[in-house]
């Protein structure tokens, strides 16, 4: 996974921590798009993937806080559109943490914490 830049491994856990949501709200039996789709930007925006990061952080191992960081700590050209650099930098490393659960395939892990995200919030 090293061959991959913080940047990189958000970019697929972006798209990966999307379908998730979008596949747990169907399962909760959300079935009108507009609706779907505003429940699942409370969990996918920068903020609400901040707010995912809080409910989460605390049962991280120390290998997950290094993909975090690698991804928050990174530089980028990219500004946010809807959030402060804070929590898009924030968002931008929840996504690399997932970025590299997903390419590693640990899914378990990944339904973990999931399953945190959706329970508490």
């Amino acid at each position: 996974m090293n061959q991959y830049n913080g940047v990189t491994l958000a970019y697929i856990g972006d798209a990966y921590y999307e379908l998730l949501i979008r596949e747990a709200l169907l399962k909760r039996g959300l079935v009108k798009v507009e609706n779907l789709h505003n429940k699942a930007v409370s969990y996918t925006s920068a903020e609400g993937q901040k707010k995912a990061l809080d409910i989460i952080y605390h049962e991280l191992t120390d290998e997950e806080i290094n993909y975090f960081k690698r991804g928050r700590n990174q530089n980028t050209n990219r500004k946010a559109r809807n959030a402060d650099l804070a929590t898009y930098k924030q968002a931008t490393g929840f996504e690399s943490l997932f970025g590299h659960l997903y390419l590693s395939e640990q899914f378990d892990r990944i339904n973990e914490l999931l399953d945190l995200i959706l329970t508490i919030s």
